[in-house]
């Protein structure tokens, strides 16, 4: 049990725009913005946000202990288990081993603080050095970290209507197209939509699991207010996020379902015609909260 993990469970929502860009990219559908076929609601993935909220942290707290990231373009990830892994005792049971990796690995990364992880190569042995019986009984080890902080999929406010906008390059590929002035190409977008995206912190995975705080709930929120800033290129246009609206229950396990909170917000549009625009919506709040939550609403 972590003494310095959060004592209080949160729900929150996320408003965000895009604005002639492509939010979240479908690898399947030659990166056409992701979209619900049966509603044409477009789709952000939890995953999307997660990278950003990352990405953030990485740079604002780069070299400081206890906020690596895990996920990310660097070392290999089974480099990153041995790290932790090594430093399990010798001779150690099987449950203070699991518990030794598991809270190695959450002191020194923020995100598996947060969103958990799954290490794969934690639980594999050492085909190389096969011989070695007490490595391999030390790698032995659980590689799960369910984290307390999780996401919904994004979904768009209205349904969407993404566009295919063709480009010209002028530099030539390869020797076939010498003869050409240019080539042609193609990128998707969507003019506008404002997306809403909900997410979970649970206090009790916090305490008992991770040792999610409060200094990293504060860094949370931050990542999520600044996450488009300093994620800009021109695949993605113009995004912002815009409103944060934060339920924070009075006690660890909370004091009403999820589902009654989202419900007390509502995002409308209140223009004729396409939306183009954030002040195209109004986004109201129900204040009448069940007992024991207190609303949060932050503008962006």
């Amino acid at each position: 049990m972590f003494e310095n993990a959060i004592k209080n469970r949160y729900e929150f929502i996320i408003f965000y725009d895009v604005e002639n860009g492509n939010p979240n990219g479908d690898p399947d559908a030659g990166n056409l913005p992701r979209i619900d076929p049966e509603t044409g609601h477009g789709i952000v993935t939890d995953v999307c946000i997660k990278r950003k909220i990352r990405n953030y942290v990485d740079m604002v707290k780069e070299g400081e202990q206890g906020f690596d990231i895990y996920v990310k373009q660097d070392r290999l990830l089974n480099v990153k288990d041995e790290e932790i892994i090594s430093t399990l005792k010798s001779g150690s049971s099987q449950d203070e081993r699991d518990l030794g990796f598991k809270s190695g690995m959450c002191q020194k990364y923020y995100d598996i603080r947060t969103f958990g992880a799954v290490m794969t190569t934690a639980g594999k042995k050492d085909k190389k050095d096969s011989d070695n019986k007490e490595k391999n009984k030390l790698r032995n080890t659980a590689g799960q970290v369910r984290g307390p902080v999780q996401l919904a999929f994004g979904k768009s406010v209205d349904p969407i209507v993404p566009r295919e906008i063709s480009i010209t390059r002028m530099a030539i590929t390869n020797e076939k197209d010498k003869e050409k002035s240019n080539t042609m190409g193609n990128k998707f977008i969507v003019p506008y939509a404002l997306y809403r995206q909900e997410g979970f912190i649970s206090a009790n995975l916090a305490e008992h699991i991770t040792g999610f705080s409060d200094d990293d709930l504060n860094l949370l929120w931050e990542a999520i207010e600044n996450m488009f800033e300093f994620d800009r290129s021109a695949a993605r246009g113009k995004m912002a996020a815009r409103e944060l609206i934060i339920f924070k229950h009075e006690n660890v396990l909370g004091n009403a379902p999820a589902h009654k909170l989202f419900d007390l917000v509502k995002a409308e549009k209140t223009t004729d015609g396409a939306a183009r625009s954030f002040s195209d919506y109004t986004i109201t709040v129900d204040t009448n909260a069940p007992d024991g939550i207190e609303i949060i609403r932050k503008s962006l």
